[in-house]
């Protein structure tokens, strides 16, 4: 087996608000994604709603080209929707625009989706960040997969924004996980012995016609139907580029460190989706407040103390790849908060000063908007 490239893409999703209201905006100026097409050429894309775009890196071998092309698609789309009056926010949900007012982007892909799903599609008002990492043979991918279910909460807890919906405090740092669970073919992966054995899983649905392609399948990781990689989706989007960046570098580091031990006849251990899952809900619910279990110790484990056993493990790797510094960034995020804690705060410390509701909400979202352009 040759060895893998490693390669990295960042794929991730923004909200399209008026600059005026701070809502969510029905429908998306024709102008505004061809110009961006034209700027962009290949690297953007309408998503599902017309309130939201999705941008993508090229392939990239380095994180460092990554974080400059994620920059400069961050810095594009949002130049080209100043100039229609609108501003581009980084988050996973909007603090409190209505899925009732939107409407999803004229295309076969989604108007299928739309008359499939029904109200849990049209609820799909959220956004997310899909990191691939190059793996060309098959059978690893699927190997590989199915160790990494382990870290995906750890990544989860760590990129959180997505606390309101509907203008509530959800009580949750990752709404968006609640949103997005109520569609099919989502959650953690099913384990695999091997690329057929995943393949013919997904051909029995694709004969029966309930899906066309494995693009379908929207697990939280999952080999990619269009490339020779393996897709961690689980994540929200990051409202801070820094943040992303350091996922993206944790994601890597932990995929060839599995490699490594693999190389070394030995492997991470199996658990059942029965025990991540709590963890997951844990993510979901708490971010990196209230700890993760550890499964072999049998007790909650508080979040700074596996953050530091995560950079142990794949120090090495992390040197390997030369982002030390990116990948010990979790730290910050331990002092700084998640965007979750922030928008949480920024609407606090709004009511405490005299605002009322609906402009403590417009506050969050003059936040997320200055966020999602620093250190571009």
């Amino acid at each position: 087996m040759n060895t893998p490239k490693f390669t990295i893409g960042i794929e991730e999703e923004y909200m399209l608000v008026d600059r005026e209201s701070r809502t969510l905006i029905p429908h998306a100026p024709e102008s505004m994604l061809a110009e961006c097409e034209e700027l962009l050429q290949g690297q953007v894309s309408p998503e599902f709603l017309q309130c939201q775009i999705e941008v993508g890196t090229h392939v990239c071998g380095t994180l460092q080209e990554a974080r400059d092309e994620l920059a400069h698609l961050r810095k594009t789309v949002a130049t080209v929707a100043e100039r229609h009056g609108l501003a581009v926010v980084a988050a996973s949900s909007h603090p409190f625009s209505k899925p009732s007012t939107l409407e999803h982007t004229p295309k076969d892909r989604y108007d299928q989706l739309a008359n499939d799903l029904q109200e849990v599609v049209r609820r799909l008002v959220i956004s997310g960040m899909h990191i691939h990492i190059g793996i060309d043979d098959d059978d690893l991918r699927v190997d590989l997969m199915g160790q990494a279910s382990y870290i995906l909460p750890h990544m989860l807890a760590l990129s959180t924004s997505s606390p309101f919906w509907r203008g509530r405090d959800t009580g949750l740092k990752s709404y968006r996980i609640s949103i997005w669970d109520s569609m099919p073919r989502t959650g953690l992966p099913e384990y695999f012995d091997s690329y057929g054995e995943y393949k013919r899983h997904i051909d029995v649905l694709v004969k029966a016609g309930v899906i066309e392609d494995a693009t379908k399948v929207w697990w939280d990781i999952r080999p990619s139907d269009r490339y020779p990689t393996l897709e961690m989706r689980i994540t929200d989007v990051c409202t801070r580029l820094d943040d992303a960046v350091c996922i993206a570098a944790f994601y890597r580091c932990w995929m060839h460190m599995l490699y490594r031990l693999r190389t070394n006849n030995q492997r991470w251990r199996r658990y059942t989706s029965f025990l991540i899952n709590e963890n997951r809900w844990r993510a979901h619910r708490y971010g990196i407040d209230a700890g993760l279990i550890d499964f072999g110790r049998g007790e909650i484990v508080p979040f700074p103390e596996l953050i530091e056993e995560v950079l142990e493990l794949v120090r090495e790797d992390a040197e390997h790849f030369g982002c030390v510094s990116e990948l010990e960034h979790m730290r910050t995020i331990l002092v700084q908060g998640t965007s979750a804690h922030r928008q949480v705060r920024t609407y606090n410390e709004a009511i405490a000063s005299g605002s009322d509701h609906e402009s403590a909400l417009r506050a969050v979202v003059d936040l997320l908007i200055d966020e999602t352009l620093i250190g571009i």
